[in-house]
């Protein structure tokens, strides 16, 4: 059975539509503001808990629900659902660090975890692995490129490795020069995946590279630097191995974010699903580039992090996760991100071996120092 944490975002939508066309029984599902939404698809997919993450919430959630229907509320409700005995696979989808406390019960209970947001992975990656290898769990990755670097690499050890190629579509400013000036609707429009706002705007900062390097390092136990951002606009090849002997692995499909989703559920399995292999005979070209990084500081914050470790990736996500959510809700520019992110990596403390307290604690100051600096709020 199967519990989808964040099942009103995109990523829980489709893994809701997959598990359907699997026939996977769906023990419980999450969310947070959409309430409504939350409580049909608990109706449609039969489940037997709903979960809201705010307890605000509860009560018009239960009001909303059939009476069978076991209707719970906050982050310990979250991990209940995580790591309740009749689960089998968890698809942790939760946007932000919220998901972590709830990834990390699932993988002390020794699920699958599919793990499809970057956050749990990027603040405590070397914990949850760390963990995942006492418990027994099994860590699948979900995003595109993880999925596709996961299945090159299977029956190969690190150490064949000479590189790992995240692919990048370069969103919808690779060509755009002069970054002050976009908006929002702009940073909005992605020119080949249909995602949330959130996950968007890191798209169009290339900051969703930067959270996949740190990613990357711990899923695949393999340094920064040789993990490689190629951009390709197309979102055709979704990640390459490169092998030390010359050979080169790659991973192809349309960009849908139901195949991933699909291999993570079923996987050591391929089974048939909904979405149709690419046409190449009707494909003009597939291109690669290097991304700009004086344009896209991003990554260089990125890869600082990653050689840095510690807390520093929490305080990089965390200072990422206000400063697209300030840009969203109309302060700032875009380039405000880079600089923001910036300078709380720069000022991020140094602990070495981090303890999750540490790192909570890390993501909670950063947290609250940018809430509180008015610079950063203003329009």
């Amino acid at each position: 059975m199967l519990t989808v944490l964040g099942s009103t975002g995109s990523i829980g939508i489709n893994t809701l539509q997959v598990a359907e066309h699997l026939g996977l029984p769906v023990y419980a599902i999450t969310g947070n503001t959409k309430i409504a939404e939350l409580a049909a698809q608990a109706v449609r997919y039969r489940v037997q808990e709903v979960v809201i993450a705010d307890p605000a919430g509860y009560a018009q959630l239960r009001r909303l629900v059939p009476a069978h229907i076991r209707v719970e509320a906050g982050s310990q409700a979250l991990s209940a659902v995580a790591s309740a005995p009749a689960v089998t696979a968890v698809m942790t989808a939760i946007v932000g660090a919220a998901g972590l406390p709830a990834t990390l019960a699932a993988v002390r209970a020794a699920k699958r975890v599919c793990i499809a947001n970057k956050e749990p992975l990027v603040m405590a990656g070397g914990l949850i692995m760390a963990e995942a290898r006492r418990c027994g769990a099994v860590i699948v990755p979900v995003d595109s490129e993880h999925s596709a670097m996961f299945q090159c690499l299977e029956g190969h050890h690190p150490d064949e490795v000479a590189e790992l190629i995240l692919t990048s579509s370069g969103g919808p400013f690779r060509t755009v020069m002069d970054l002050s000036a976009v908006t929002r609707d702009q940073a909005l429009t992605h020119p080949t995946w249909k995602m949330g706002p959130k996950i968007t705007i890191d798209s169009a900062t290339l900051m969703n590279k930067s959270l996949e390097i740190i990613e990357a390092r711990w899923l695949f136990d393999i340094e920064a630097k040789r993990i490689r951002v190629l951009v390709h606009p197309q979102s055709v090849v979704h990640s390459m191995v490169s092998y030390r002997d010359g050979s080169v692995l790659a991973q192809l499909g349309l960009p849908d974010m139901q195949v991933p989703i699909q291999y993570a559920l079923t996987w050591p399995k391929h089974v048939p699903g909904q979405v149709a292999a690419p046409d190449f005979a009707r494909m003009a070209n597939l291109t690669f580039e290097d991304p700009d990084r004086v344009r896209f500081p991003s990554l260089d914050i990125g890869y600082h992090a990653a050689d840095v470790g510690g807390v520093v990736p929490a305080v990089m996500n965390a200072a990422n996760e206000l400063a697209v959510a300030a840009y969203l809700a109309g302060h700032g520019c875009f380039t405000d991100i880079f600089r923001v992110v910036g300078d709380a990596v720069e000022h991020a403390p140094t602990v070495v071996d981090p303890t999750l307290a540490d790192i909570i604690a890390a993501d909670h100051e950063t947290r609250a120092r940018l809430n509180t600096d008015q610079e950063f709020r203003k329009k």
